[in-house]
């Protein structure tokens, strides 16, 4: 595979996990950022396949496509990477009034720690993270 490009993106999936109008997002070991839960899908993976399975080994929480739906792709600058390097991430909002409600996540040995984030925390993410937070804002779902 070539290396992603402003014409040829980095393709990641990201799981959109809101409550109490807080998304949920975690801190990569030995990284200072926030991100979330998500990466990047294997050769054999749909987006919402990849964003589900990095869910489990990011959080321990384990869903369905069931579970989710489609929140959009965000189109942003790809942090820690070549300079012109895009990433476009998919997102797939939990659907709410679900088993996942209860389900408390957890960091696992790929993440220092999750935290639930608000747009108060959008400096601390990167350039992906922040346009998330802005739309979760715009969707009235996140404060």
């Amino acid at each position: 595979m070539s290396r992603p490009t402003a014409a040829t993106p980095l393709r990641v999936s990201a799981l959109l996990l809101v409550r109490d109008r807080r998304v949920l997002m975690v801190r990569a070991r030995g990284r200072d950022v926030l991100y979330l839960p998500g990466g990047k899908a294997e050769t054999h993976e749909t987006d919402v396949e990849a964003a589900l399975r990095e869910a489990l080994e990011e959080t321990g929480l384990r869903l369905t496509e069931q579970d989710v739906e489609p929140f959009g792709t965000v189109l942003e600058p790809a942090h820690g990477q070549a300079p012109g390097t895009m990433v476009a991430m998919a997102l797939f909002l939990v659907r709410p009034g679900g088993t996942l409600d209860s389900a408390t996540p957890v960091a696992s040995a790929e993440v220092d720690e999750v935290e639930w984030v608000t747009s108060a925390d959008a400096g601390r993410c990167p350039p992906a993270g922040v346009e998330t937070l802005r739309r979760l804002v715009a969707a009235d779902l996140v404060d």
